[in-house]
């Protein structure tokens, strides 16, 4: 207990080493530091740096709808040639909850072929497209006889609704942080909640315009039949199409299913033309790439609308196939609209439209104002601890007093190291920690004054002391620990910042009180051999 050979002296230094190195990013520039130090100090969170707070939800009905158009994209395939046999004729509308497959061509004796329709979608069902986690989404049934309908049962409700918001948070981190870089913090809430805490972001407005796009990105044919465009726009839409404009087209008649999805498109970014005006450049994956490539060759002299959000960004006619999948989009933007628009077409398409239930802006100068409020509690509460300390125990309070400020260095260090993010609450977390390492000083202490009553010798009696407090401080921390642990995995956002600044208190504040306190107590005994130990 009293032993401290090389190894063990050279492990604690070695430690208190790399804690300092750790919490050096917040004092000093550390930009040209050697690799595994950090380059930055600790994040600040939303209520120490300033930023904005967004509370955002999911509809389940749109939830559901979206999941059927999808669906319909792999009915139309299923329901093409298959092994010679001859093309189902049919048309696909979602009406709310459910999807209309309407068969459009009867067979010889003029009956419909409802059987082999259901048989092929059904199919589907069990598959990695139309089922999530292998379970069977959808309940396809025949509602007449040239009508078939696929609903979702409630069942799978909630597993779509999971699938959706995981989506969602995946979705939102791309589209506010395409770099990767920033240190936002996105939360779930319930099975149709997001919280979004984007620190240091100043503009609100910004991040919910980014926000609100569905970033729907589809290739549809055009029908671009002029009386089939003036029918339409008297209220008589041709059957499968919908009426949509863009800032550069007028109003086109689109095929509702798509050739080619927003799912296809594997890269996006930001670009020039040939006149240096902002694009957006994107490439298609090897699916996407075939698709396309089969589209523009089979529909040679039509026009090709490529659809964000129900708006048409461009519409090209097809003069030749196009192979290799890159493609891009022109207009007259500008930089930033630009980059977002690449920021949501690579990041995918919403699950879901966000509706935003709760918006919040702290401002930089409230975060200071933050910061300064809690180094001043945790200066005054470790003056105020180091002076109790020193009175009541002497030269032991002062060894105290140095583990003490190891044990703050050895926390910052850790945050640092972790890349974890200090909150308001988590300053908390260690102005209690502080009060925790201290009393596991002062259990030993005590216990250190009760041998030395009995008349022990002073390094005995240190030994006896720590013995003897072990396990009580074990169970005191260990305890904590646990409850540390219940706020992290239970709490949210500052919840969460507390739990994690608590956590890490607690193994710096043993480590301190028990193995740094103990060292330099038991150095200065063997080095100057005292008779009488004075606490």
């Amino acid at each position: 207990m009293l032993q401290f050979p090389v190894w063990k002296v050279s492990l604690i230094v070695g430690i208190l080493l790399w804690g300092v190195m750790m919490a050096l990013p917040n004092v000093v520039n550390m930009s040209g530091a050697p690799a595994g130090v950090p380059k930055q100090g600790v994040n600040l969170g939303l209520d120490l740096q300033g930023g904005v707070y967004l509370m955002m939800e999911i509809n389940p009905d749109e939830v559901v709808a979206n999941r059927l158009e999808v669906f319909a994209i792999d009915i139309r395939n299923a329901l093409g040639n298959r092994d010679g046999q001859p093309l189902i004729g049919h048309l696909s509308e979602v009406d709310g909850r459910v999807l209309n497959v309407s068969l459009t061509r009867p067979g010889a004796d003029g009956s419909f072929p409802v059987d082999e329709a259901l048989t092929r979608i059904r199919k589907l069902n069990g598959s990695v497209e139309g089922a999530i986690g292998g379970a069977k989404t959808y309940e396809i049934e025949a509602a007449g006889p040239a009508l078939i309908t696929v609903t979702v049962p409630g069942s799978s409700e909630e597993t779509l609704m999971k699938d959706a918001l995981a989506k969602t948070m995946t979705i939102v981190r791309r589209r506010v942080d395409p770099e990767g870089v920033s240190e936002i913090s996105i939360t779930p809430q319930g099975n149709s909640r997001i919280i979004l805490e984007a620190p240091g972001e100043p503009d609100a407005t910004r991040l919910k315009s980014l926000l609100s796009r569905d970033g729907k990105m589809t290739f549809n044919l055009v029908e671009s039949s002029p009386s089939a465009i003036a029918a339409a726009e008297k209220g008589v839409v041709k059957p499968g199409y919908r009426l949509l404009s863009g800032p550069e087209t007028g109003p086109l008649l689109v095929r509702n299913i798509p050739e080619v999805t927003g799912a296809d498109i594997a890269t996006a970014s930001q670009g020039y033309d040939d006149g240096n005006r902002p694009q957006i450049n994107f490439r298609l994956n090897g699916n996407g790439a075939a698709k396309f490539f089969q589209t523009t060759r089979n529909n040679s002299g039509k026009l090709f609308a490529i659809v964000l959000d129900d708006t048409i960004m461009s519409a090209p006619r097809i003069n030749e196939p196009i192979p290799g999948g890159s493609v891009r989009i022109t207009g007259d933007f500008s930089i930033e609209e630009a980059q977002d628009l690449a920021a949501i077409i690579e990041a995918g398409e919403m699950p879901a439209k966000v509706q935003f239930l709760d918006q919040r802006t702290v401002s930089a100068t409230l975060g200071q104002d933050s910061i300064r409020a809690g180094v001043r509690a945790s200066l005054i509460g470790l003056a105020l601890v180091a002076a109790f300390m020193i009175l009541a125990y002497g030269l032991m309070g002062f060894f105290a007093v140095g583990s003490l400020a190891a044990n703050i260095i050895l926390i910052v260090g850790a945050l640092s190291g972790l890349g974890a993010t200090l909150t308001l609450p988590g300053i908390a977390g260690i102005i209690l920690t502080i009060g925790m390492a201290v009393d596991a000083n002062v259990l030993v202490f005590e216990r250190i004054r009760e041998e030395q009553r009995a008349g022990r010798s002073p390094l005995t009696a240190v030994q006896a002391g720590y013995e003897r407090a072990l396990s009580t401080i074990l169970d005191a921390n260990i305890t904590t620990f646990i409850a540390a642990a219940i706020l992290y995995l239970l709490g949210s956002g500052p919840v969460k910042g507390f739990a994690v600044t608590l956590a890490i208190g607690i193994i710096t504040s043993v480590f301190t009180a028990f193995v740094l306190t103990r060292w330099f107590t038991v150095s200065w005994l063997k080095g100057f051999k005292p008779k009488k130990f004075v606490l």
